[in-house]
């Protein structure tokens, strides 16, 4: 391939969100005013990259949509990267989806796990935990999780978390439910039948009668106290309080260099994990 085109090839991948770079940034049509920005770090472990993320706004019809996602693979990089190519279509498809955005993505996400675990031949015994963020004309922000990736809106000085980190010990009771249990090792946290740190994921066929990919879906509004969104793997979180993520890039007007510098804060703490952030800014 020639040169040209393997330059308008990588052109497209940026178009479409599904870029291999470690950082990008973008902005909103609709309003100047709302801009992202995304940075990864690969992580001290002896395995390839399993973060993937996705930020893009998207035109449909006469609506603005900003699509923003963080995928954290376990065992795999395949199944988050099927996520991030596959995810916002499966969402976007649902035809009650302006309707009901809520169970929209519910049925999305279940539709998407089931077809990853039918194609677990291919993608493998791995899993992913996501974060999705759809932004619906500036103005609505839909957040759906499985794992404990997550997502944290700025607000008049104060974080809020918005999605639910579905740790192995907070859900113990629904997976020995299901015939699963919760190792407490000393040392270690807390694991789905001795191996999962999530009770929520997608893929992870050998667990998945004891795992749910079930999402937490909450709807927030946009308003002229928003100041920033962010989504983080938790090699942020593991490290960092939402109020700490928050406070240490408030002053940061550029996205990109924001998601850069929290990333970086992230190592300074001490964080050995593959690290993946998205920060969307209101002003």
């Amino acid at each position: 391939m020639t040169g040209s085109g393997k330059e308008l090839i990588h052109k497209i991948k940026e178009k479409v969100g599904l870029s291999s770079s470690d950082t990008g940034r973008g902005k909103s049509k609709m309003s100047k005013h709302i801009t992202h920005g995304y940075h990864m770090v690969e992580g001290k472990s002896h395995h390839t990259m399993e973060d993937y993320v996705f930020a893009q706004f998207k035109q449909v019809d006469d609506n603005e949509l900003g699509l923003f996602a963080i995928f954290d693979g376990h065992l795999s990089h395949e199944i988050p990267d099927y996520l991030r190519s596959h995810i916002f279509n499966n969402i976007l498809n649902e035809p009650n989806f302006w309707a009901e955005p809520e169970s929209a993505i519910k049925r999305a996400y279940r539709i998407t796990d089931t077809t990853i675990l039918d194609k677990a031949t291919d993608l493998g015994k791995g899993g992913s935990t996501a974060v999705t963020a759809i932004l619906i004309n500036g103005e609505k922000l839909v957040v759906a999780n499985v794992g404990d990736s997550r997502a944290v809106i700025y607000k008049n000085g104060v974080a809020k978390q918005l999605s639910i980190d579905h740790d192995a010990d907070t859900e113990r009771t629904i997976i020995e439910d299901r015939g699963g249990f919760v190792t407490n090792f000393l040392g270690d946290v807390p694991r789905v039948d001795g191996q999962l740190a999530v009770a929520r994921a997608f893929g992870d066929k050998s667990l998945k009668e004891h795992l749910s990919s079930e999402p937490d879906v909450v709807v927030e509004l946009i308003d002229d106290n928003t100041e920033f969104l962010i989504l983080a793997s938790d090699g942020v979180w593991k490290v960092l309080s939402n109020q700490e993520a928050a406070d240490c890039i408030k002053n940061i007007k550029d996205a990109r260099s924001a998601a850069k510098h929290l990333n970086e804060q992230a190592l300074a703490k001490g964080s050995s994990d593959d690290i993946s952030c998205v920060v969307v800014r209101f002003q």
